[in-house]
């Protein structure tokens, strides 16, 4: 069971990052995390893997004072959502005409559906962001809505200020996300007693520990 848990969450993680780069090449709109990643990466002139990567490990550092406790998979997802979006992004050509990017929009939204239920199924620790909110929620007495929305809405408007891409990608990613990890999840969750260091709800990025239950 071990192997099926560090498959599936290597498999989870590859799958976000190319997921992130189908994002970006559609040019229809980022999640707004990613909105904040490529603003960042706009002025700084780094990939916006390796953006992604360093914003990781900063956000990390938010944790120490909500006394959030990484994961193996915490740290994994630090490092290859970044890895695979460059990698991505170096394999996927942009579309110019509109078909291409809706398709490529759609198939962005399925695939990082799909890679958020096997990252947060295999058990392995939340992801930087998500543990930002659920330790943000403990300290607070926030509900998790509450939270994520407040650490959105300011990464946003941060990324959009950067010149990051808001677009109707932003919207569908936002509608949808939620209900498709959430009906893809029971098909992916390891037996709790399987994988007793992680709360099925608190899984990363992209990940997404708080769409399965938007």
């Amino acid at each position: 069971m071990m192997i099926r848990r560090l498959v599936q969450l290597f498999t989870g993680l590859a799958m976000y990052g190319i997921s992130l780069a189908l994002f970006i090449r559609a040019g229809l709109g980022l999640d707004p995390w990613d909105v904040f990643h490529q603003g960042v990466a706009g002025k700084t002139g780094l990939s916006i893997g390796v953006v992604v990567i360093i914003i990781s490990f900063l956000v990390l550092l938010l944790w120490i004072p909500l006394r959030q406790r990484p994961g193996f998979g915490t740290l994994c997802n630090a490092v290859l959502v970044g890895v695979f979006a460059d990698v991505g992004l170096a394999l996927i050509p942009s579309f110019s005409h509109l078909g291409g990017q809706i398709a490529m929009l759609g198939g962005a939204v399925v695939l990082n559906g799909i890679a958020s239920a096997c990252y947060i199924g295999a058990r392995f620790g939340p992801g930087a962001r998500d543990g930002l909110m659920t330790g943000l929620t403990r300290r607070t007495g926030w509900s998790v809505r509450l939270s994520r929305t407040l650490i959105e809405v300011v990464v946003l408007g941060a990324g959009w200020l950067l010149g990051g891409s808001v677009g109707v990608g932003t919207v569908v990613y936002a509608l949808a996300i939620g209900p498709l990890v959430q009906l893809l999840l029971p098909y992916f969750m390891v037996p709790a007693a399987l994988g007793k260091t992680v709360d099925p709800k608190s899984g990363d990025r992209a990940g997404q520990s708080e769409v399965a239950t938007s």
